[in-house]
């Protein structure tokens, strides 16, 4: 039997007790349970329940009121959630975790409720891009970082992120994972067990500065994937890092281009120093100051200048240089200084918007949209936008849920990387690259637009027709150039008709994007929008 099961089970066992905290429901419907005195006398019974067990309840749902496995449709399964969620709501606590599982045609779910209201994010909140050569030991540097637990030299902590099971398998990130730390007064706010989600949670909860990583891919194959970590993600500062033992790159050139392309202040973590005498370090680190100042940015040693003047210093033109080892955890302390003191760059301007990165279907609850909100707030209960479908429409939606690193919040402001449980659209629907936004805009979505471009590297010249894929927040989609002179060579710059192949996005002017076909690879600058007709 599996342990979620198990979990069932067991409170199946328990049964409803006096003054237990457990409560069998089969359905909850809005017309029934939320009219008249319903609403505030199971809203007063969930406060008891909540009060029985030191502020955590169980809901069986789907049950009869003796335990039976009932089952409903998936249809009443959800609308019982939504109506436990406004009950949780009205007793100040909120839906921690769901469970659900199949019976016959129906489903069972067993929801876990905490007492507290439902965490706003209003605290400074610090988003970090990592970038790097594969195996040059990025995601093992966040591990250590959010856990200050040391590697054991064969990359355990780098379990520690979200990832698929394969890629642990084969020791390589083959998407985009993330993980979260924070501080308090105190110093760091770490997590205890990192596969627990319920510990990531409590992180969010309790922190009062968070610092969220976007690790990418360091294998060359999934550059588009690094790409869109980087381009599609509302970050503040780039986090690259080049192993002691391998030194700067081709890869690692190509990721700090991406980085500066976007404008994003920088920080170099020099890796593995455990693995090299201290010469090989010295030798990487002015590698390094060569790689920087060959793209006229001005490298600050912090062994040498301090902590102090790298967070005073940093800027699209000062890259501070810290060495590391996740191993014996030598440099980790200024990271964390650093990540503490350093304040946020992006700024939140306009209504809501946020890009669509993932999408996935839970159980009980429905569509989730996972992205970075790139501007304003959204709440639970608010209606939103989605889109722009093939066809260029947008879909009317309605939040039904919020959620950041496991932890349910009642509203996500700008930078916030979370998933938004949707309702009126099925997840089937939701393609990456679609944008979400108020429910009262008035989009128009844009099958071509102007670009200012730049062009980094081609083998020859780039003509009329010119089609390489286009990476614009997290829009990845082939495009054909049309440049305003007729060609563009090698380090030109110059003005383009950009033409998406298959279908319209959502692009405004002054974003930034970038463009690869092969080997070949350039930046640029939306300059002005032409709406589909």
């Amino acid at each position: 039997m599996s342990r979620d099961r198990a979990l069932l089970e067991r409170a199946l066992e328990r049964g409803e007790q006096d003054g237990g905290n457990v409560e069998f429901k089969e359905r909850l419907l809005r017309d029934i349970h939320l009219e008249g005195g319903r609403r505030e006398s199971l809203a007063a019974q969930l406060r008891h329940r909540l009060l029985s067990g030191d502020g955590e309840a169980t809901y069986v749902l789907g049950v009869t009121d003796d335990g039976g496995l009932a089952g409903v449709d998936p249809d009443t399964f959800s609308e019982t959630m939504d109506v436990l969620s406004l009950l949780a709501e009205e007793a100040d606590a909120h839906i921690d975790d769901v469970q659900t599982w199949g019976i016959g045609d129906g489903l069972v779910g067993l929801a876990s409720i905490r007492d507290g209201a439902v965490l706003e994010t209003d605290d400074e909140h610090v988003v970090i891009g990592t970038a790097g050569h594969v195996d040059h030991g990025k995601s093992t540097l966040v591990g250590s970082l959010v856990t200050g637990k040391p590697d054991d030299g064969d990359g355990a902590t780098r379990a520690y992120l979200d990832v698929q099971p394969h890629e642990v398998e084969r020791g390589l990130s083959a998407d985009l994972s993330y993980a979260v730390y924070g501080f308090d007064d105190d110093g760091p706010v770490r997590v205890r067990n990192p596969n627990r989600k319920s510990d990531r949670a409590e992180v969010v909860e309790e922190a009062d500065r968070l610092v969220s990583f976007v690790d990418t891919v360091g294998h060359e194959p999934w550059l588009r994937t690094t790409i869109r970590g980087l381009v599609g993600q509302k970050l503040d500062y780039g986090l690259l890092v080049v192993a002691a033992d391998d030194g700067p790159t081709r890869t690692t050139r190509e990721h700090l281009g991406v980085l500066l392309a976007t404008d994003l202040p920088t920080i170099v973590a020099i890796t593995k120093t455990d693995a090299v005498d201290d010469e090989r370090v010295e030798e990487v680190e002015r590698e390094v100051e060569r790689v920087l100042r060959d793209v006229d940015k001005s490298p600050l040693r912090i062994a040498r200048h301090g902590v102090d003047a790298a967070v005073e210093e940093i800027s699209e033109r000062v890259v501070p240089i810290v060495e590391t080892s996740a191993l014996t955890m030598n440099g980790l302390d200024a990271l964390d200084e650093l990540f503490d003191r350093l304040p946020k760059t992006s700024q939140d301007t306009g209504e809501f918007r946020m890009y669509v990165d993932r999408s996935y279907s839970v159980t009980g609850v429905g569509a989730v949209a996972s992205g970075t909100v790139m501007a304003g707030e959204v709440e639970a209960g608010d209606e939103l936008l989605i889109g722009p479908m093939p066809d260029g429409r947008f879909q009317d939606v309605e939040v039904r849920s919020i959620e950041m690193h496991y932890h349910q919040v009642d509203k996500a402001r700008a930078g916030r990387i979370v998933g938004i449980a949707l309702k009126g659209i099925k997840e089937s629907a939701i393609e990456r690259g679609m944008v979400l936004l108020p429910g009262d805009a008035d989009p128009d979505p844009v099958r071509e637009f102007e670009a200012e471009v730049m062009v980094l590297n081609h083998p020859t010249r780039i003509g009329d027709g010119y089609e390489p894929v286009v990476h614009l927040e997290t829009i990845g989609e082939a495009a054909a150039f049309y440049p305003e002179d007729g060609r563009l060579l090698p380090g030109d710059t110059g003005e383009t008709t950009v033409r998406f192949k298959f279908r319209p996005y959502l692009v405004e002017e002054g974003q930034k994007f970038v463009f690869r076909e092969g080997r070949s690879k350039g930046v640029g600058t939306v300059t002005d929008v032409t709406p589909s007709r």
